[in-house]
């Protein structure tokens, strides 16, 4: 055997050992992506449930959001509307409550003028003359009576 020969023998033998790595490479490349697949299947069959059921939290949270601000609109409705009867209320009794204070007070005093009693003035009284006051202004400039 000559030395082509014996270079032959070694090329294949280190031909074959490169081949058996490569059997050996390639079979655990398999196992792993096998394993990887296995994994892969696992984890989509527990997401996607997930997934659903957050979709569906996403749903529900945002019907309850649709809810409330609609709630927060008839709110906000609801207060403007009692601000204006609020104020209707007011200027509709306000100047009538006056006036009835203002003649029980003038009453008051006739009744104790006609029994003699001193004309001093309590602090009640004093109220119900700057409200007898206000609506004379009022009747003067042409408001409500």
């Amino acid at each position: 055997m000559g030395a082509g020969d014996v270079a032959a023998v070694l090329i294949a033998a280190v031909c074959l050992v490169a081949v058996v790595v490569l059997v050996v490479a390639v079979s655990s490349l398999v196992r792993t992506l096998r394993s990887l697949r296995e994994t892969v299947d696992i984890l989509r069959e527990q997401t996607i449930p997930l997934v659903v059921d957050l979709r569906e939290a996403v749903d529900h949270a945002t019907t309850g959001l649709g809810r409330v601000d609609e709630l927060l609109d008839t709110a906000e409705s609801i207060s403007t509307t009692v601000d204006a009867a609020s104020r209707l209320t007011y200027r509709a009794f306000s100047p009538p409550l006056i006036g009835a204070a203002a003649v029980s007070a003038g009453i008051g005093r006739f009744v104790r003028r006609l029994r003699g009693g001193p004309l001093a003035t309590g602090s009640g009284d004093a109220v119900v003359e700057a409200g007898a006051v206000e609506l004379r202004r009022g009747r003067r400039r042409g408001g409500v009576a």
